[in-house]
């Protein structure tokens, strides 16, 4: 589908080298981008390894600034009349030089403090034909920014910031001082050496007194004044193996230290440490006596973990923890390339399975135990973020005997990344990534192929185990100890629902709804957030759900990479302001008014997922075999050391916007791991860490706010308000009458994917009289907490007593994976059985409010 790799050295994806677009023709509408899944099609054929074309280093990185390198090679950096060009390596303040603020002050953002400045807008020949912004020299040290003092080395406002709006931060030259024994010679000595030891000692005196107080004031409002809140102990918690008996091993810091902030040590399970980076005011906490402490912080302007969240008030800055439980191919491409033929979760199992001599399928254990790190955790917290989104699959709690996946293992590692969010101060959107059957036959639903969940023969009794794993993940995460930590729960990622028809999703959402609330109780503080994804139908269609629920939340997954085009228009077009070319601003106009809009017409509204790939470029992106998105019109997108500066200005810019865009948002995904054929990240638009290292990422998340509004899109943002049953307030559980007499059917009255004049009442069902319910563990500590301390037995509504669902006796079952195509049965099995489905045991009466 793509096109060869152009001539022009201004960018491979131009279709006019070097001339600017005039407007927005080919680019996607706002229906396109919102509906654009991850991806929608893969090819499968059978690939030990990407072919890539790596070329050398680039000549841009050698010479000065007026050299571009290979991409925007002949674009000015800057057409604006008196713009202020970045530094080239936008950078920022050494964290291990920056002293903390206290507890509750508040860091302003950079670029929010800069909207406020005097702007005259100056028409201008522009790639993205936007109006760009001239400043004065004057007044610009009036934005808050990160800025190093070489004598307090304290965070301060009043930096000199650039004014394209903040793609690095000022660092200022420390002031000279006088001497304090400068003077004449012809000045009377009689007194002299008397009073000028006496001057000396009251200057060192002094010193010694601004040394002690700029030590003792940090370590109180870090480490002393949060740890006041907490119970005491001797040494730090919340790392550990998570091996397959679900302990927890806890370690001490080398001076005993059960919480810390900028620049404490850490010490791992292993004996390694690491120094924690935070320069945002954020402090770690773990004691090993208290191990569900929720006092940790991971900035300042985030609440604690023990104090509420307020939606509308609190931003979502988070990372996806995309590839650790849930692999894909291009996050992990290591472990697909040593399997040739693997393309997907199934197949791996499978192939992994049998390689005994390397150990089996138990080799993934070894991934779950390193491709995330607690320090990968802490470098989440100290890059001012304060969520994480964390996909698990459903055999975290058990697999059936015909699916080859790795059932359970990977569960204590879910509980060590929820002890590690805690000890950090995150907090998790926990998202059930896979869905028995597949919800929309992706790679990263476990198995690539068809939807087999709601649709076809299987639908409804795929749905029917989905829904109980559902009921067990929401009784683990609604005991006390863990709701702090995960207050979100969405509980199918991205269902197809072009596919499974969005009445027959409603039903399964309405039947969700009641059964979580009827174990967690109704209103706010009671179980999780429940999020459901917009199903590739676009905001808008969401309007108006389900009026009345309790805390459901609408998450959207935008991509540009995805939408379809063969040709991307530049975005290594200059710095500043003219960094990122039509991108930041169709962004801002495609994304920024529907999120707007949701808000009010929905109620809370995230978006998931977002990445800083504007092209669908990267090694197994669109899935193993493609090679499209890693052949030679993609190969400088596979190696961000070939990147200048005009490059890295653009992703900036670009994903700058994304987030001011979508306000509360997760980036896919933290982190991308290594090829094996190059030992590289060869997807490096996908990765939030690599950005941050090498420069397209900013170093503080509020840099984003007012994006939008410097790139002169028209803005209409929410007020912050929502309805005090979308919060959990007053009314929350009362669903319209409306909704329930169109939506309580379940199963839906109607399936997709059936022959025509099939009989649904003959579909096959489970039945909810089998086994008990595979519970999950609580995890077990080392060492030992006190007696006194509750770890919960995985199970918080002890009235919910129903069985697991399970294969009727007798009855024969078409493949649950892959039968859309098979015929519906003549009779239903048993004779006495009637399709009800949706294990019509876990659900009875929701409890009275």
């Amino acid at each position: 589908m793509a096109a060869s790799r152009p001539e022009s050295a201004a960018d491979p994806f131009s279709t006019a080298p070097n001339t600017p677009l005039a407007g927005l023709d080919g680019l996607p509408s706002s229906e396109q981008v919102f509906t654009a899944a991850r991806p929608t099609s893969y090819i499968a054929s059978e690939v030990g390894g990407g072919s890539v074309i790596n070329e050398g280093p680039s000549e841009a990185d050698n010479v000065n600034d007026t050299t571009l390198g290979p991409i925007a090679a002949d674009t000015p950096r800057s057409s604006v009349a008196g713009q202020t060009e970045p530094n080239a390596q936008f950078p920022s303040p050494d964290p291990t030089n920056t002293s903390l603020p206290e507890a509750n002050e508040v860091l302003l953002p950079p670029r929010a403090s800069f909207l406020a400045q005097a702007q005259t807008p100056e028409t201008v020949s522009s790639p993205r034909g936007s109006v760009a912004y001239q400043q004065s020299t004057e007044g610009l040290n009036a934005a808050t920014s990160l800025q190093k003092d070489e004598g307090t080395s304290a965070l301060q406002p009043g930096a000199a910031e650039k004014p394209e709006g903040g793609l690095g931060f000022a660092e200022e030259a420390p002031a000279e001082t006088s001497s304090p024994e400068s003077g004449s010679s012809d000045v009377p000595q009689k007194r002299g050496p008397f009073f000028r030891r006496r001057f000396v000692l009251a200057l060192l005196l002094l010193a010694l007194v601004v040394v002690i107080l700029a030590v003792v004031l940090p370590v109180y409002f870090v480490v002393i004044h949060p740890h006041q809140l907490t119970s005491s102990g001797n040494s730090t918690g919340g790392s550990g193996s998570g091996s397959g008996s679900g302990q927890i091993p806890t370690t001490g810091s080398p001076d005993g230290s059960t919480t810390g902030g900028n620049g404490s040590t850490v010490v791992t399970v292993d004996g390694s440490t690491f120094t924690y980076i935070n320069p945002f005011g954020g402090y770690w906490v773990a004691d090993p006596n208290d191990p569900f402490n929720n006092d940790a912080r991971p900035n300042s302007w985030t609440p604690p973990l023990n104090t509420s969240w307020t939606w509308g008030k609190d931003k979502v800055y988070g990372v996806n923890l995309g590839g650790l439980f849930v692999l894909e191919p291009f996050i992990v491409p290591a472990l697909f390339q040593k399997y040739p033929g693997s393309v997907d979760e199934w197949t791996l199992s499978q192939l992994m399975a049998a390689d005994t001599a390397n150990g089996g399928l138990n080799q993934l254990e070894d991934h779950y135990n390193t491709f995330i790190t607690e320090q990968d955790i802490a470098e989440i917290a100290g890059a001012g973020l304060n969520w994480i989104r964390l996909p698990i699959p459903f055999w975290a709690i058990e697999k059936w005997d015909f699916e080859p996946f790795l059932e359970k293992v990977c569960w204590p590692y879910i509980l060590r990344v929820f002890q590690w969010a805690r000890k950090y101060g995150l907090r998790v959107n926990l998202d059930l990534h896979t869905i028995p059957g597949s919800q929309n036959g992706y790679n990263h639903s476990g198995k690539l192929g068809t939807v087999n969940f709601l649709n076809g023969v299987m639908g409804v009794a795929n749905a029917e185990r989905a829904l109980n794993y559902i009921r067990i993940i929401t009784e683990f995460i609604s005991q006390p100890e863990w709701q702090p930590v995960v207050p979100v729960f969405s509980i199918i990622n991205e269902a197809l629902v072009g596919t499974i028809g969005q009445d027959q999703i409603t039903s399964f959402y309405l039947r969700a709804h009641d059964m979580i609330r009827n174990i967690t109780g109704y209103g706010e503080g009671h179980g999780p957030y429940i999020g459901i994804h917009d199903g590739f139908l676009g905001l808008e269609n969401w309007a108006d759900f389900l009026q009345g629920s309790d805390r459901i939340m609408l998450d959207t997954h935008p991509y540009f990479a995805f939408d379809g085009q063969t040709t991307y228009a530049p975005i290594a077009t200059g710095l500043g302001l003219q960094a990122g070319g039509i991108w930041p601003q169709t962004t801002c106009n495609a994304w920024a008014p529907g999120i707007n809009q949701s808000q009010t017409a929905f109620g809370v509204t995230i978006a998931g997922e977002f990445s800083t790939a504007y092209n669908p470029c990267g090694l197994y992106v669109l899935g193993v075999g493609n090679t499209e998105s890693y052949g030679d019109s993609c190969a400088l997108f596979l190696d961000s050391s070939q990147w200048n500066d005009t490059l890295k200005a653009g992703l900036m810019e670009f994903t700058l916007a994304s987030m001011d865009s979508l306000q509360d948002w997760f980036f896919w995904t933290w982190k991308i791991g290594n090829s094996s054929t190059t030992n590289t990240v060869e997807a490096p638009l996908w990765s939030y860490q690599l950005g941050l290292q090498q420069g397209w990422i900013a170093k503080d998340p509020r840099t984003a706010t007012g994006t939008c509004a410097a790139l002169d899109v028209p803005e209409s943002p929410f007020d912050g308000t929502y309805l005090s049953w979308q919060t959990g307030g007053a009314g929350a559980g009362t669903i319209v009458p409306s909704s329930v007499s169109s939506y309580s059917q379940y199963p839906p009255t109607s399936i997709s994917g059936l022959t025509a004049g099939a009989n649904q009442a003959h579909l096959p069902t489970y039945t909810p009289t089998g086994s008990p319910v595979p519970t999950l563990p609580p995890p077990t500590f080392s060492p030992q907490p006190p007696s006194s301390v509750t770890i919960g037995n995985g199970w918080y509504d002890s009235n919910d007593q129903a069985l697991s669902p399970t294969e009727v006796a007798g009855c024969s079952y078409p493949d649950a994976w892959d039968a859309v195509s098979s015929p519906v049965p003549a009779a239903a099995c048993p004779s006495t059985a009637t399709a009800t489905g949706g294990g019509a045991g876990i659900i009875v009466t929701p409890a009275a409010r």
